[in-house]
């Protein structure tokens, strides 16, 4: 089984050049994409990720890049965009990672996030406040590791997240057109939110 591509994701994005974070082949974009993970597949911590994605599609996405998803190791501006689905709210500084795509990334960055419930384990766990991700990013409050969901937003304050930062919204899905257990909110990083004068 593999989730349907995205629509959106090809209007805005075929033609150009991009880098997937965390992707994986049951939920494949079909754009032309090197794809960025933090762990080699060769690694041991690989072995549970791939025999789940050989369970849901009979096979794996080659990672490409062996590095974290919010330091990556291209030049500012070197590819058109940047792609992630269900990986934001597994960044620390969610602010730090978006910050990091829009320094490589020239035209967009696309971002699927999972709603709030769309895990049985988020379920019960609040909303992410802006002030805590604003400490998080500037490191007033203790990183912690893992790999769990550390953030949850509702569409309406993911966005003030993005634009608190800056960030212009070109596009938004209250509901992803690919798997539909998401929202959907694409970034134009070559823009910007005009930011208060300062009193």
């Amino acid at each position: 089984m593999k989730f349907p591509e995205s629509p959106l994701a090809h209007q805005l994005l075929d033609g150009l050049k991009g880098l997937e974070i965390g992707g994986a082949a049951h939920n494949a974009f079909g754009l032309d994409t090197l794809n960025v993970d933090r762990i080699e597949q060769s690694h041991p911590d690989f072995v549970p990720y791939a025999t789940e994605q050989r369970g849901i599609c009979g096979e794996v996405m080659p990672v490409d890049v062996v590095a974290p998803g919010d330091q990556l190791p291209f030049p500012d501006k070197s590819f058109d965009f940047i792609i992630s689905s269900h990986v934001i709210e597994h960044f620390w500084d969610p602010i730090g990672a978006i910050k990091e795509w829009a320094r490589v990334a020239r035209k967009y960055i696309y971002i699927i996030c999972p709603h709030r419930d769309a895990l049985p384990s988020d379920r019960d766990k609040p909303l992410t406040t802006l002030e805590e991700l604003w400490r998080r990013h500037h490191g007033e409050l203790r990183v912690r590791g893992g790999d769990e969901h550390f953030s949850r937003w509702l569409p309406d304050t993911f966005a003030a997240m993005c634009e608190s930062a800056g960030f212009v919204i070109c596009k938004r899905q209250s509901v992803d057109d690919k798997v539909g257990n998401g929202f959907t909110v694409v970034i134009r990083p070559d823009a910007k939110v005009p930011m208060p004068a300062a009193d």
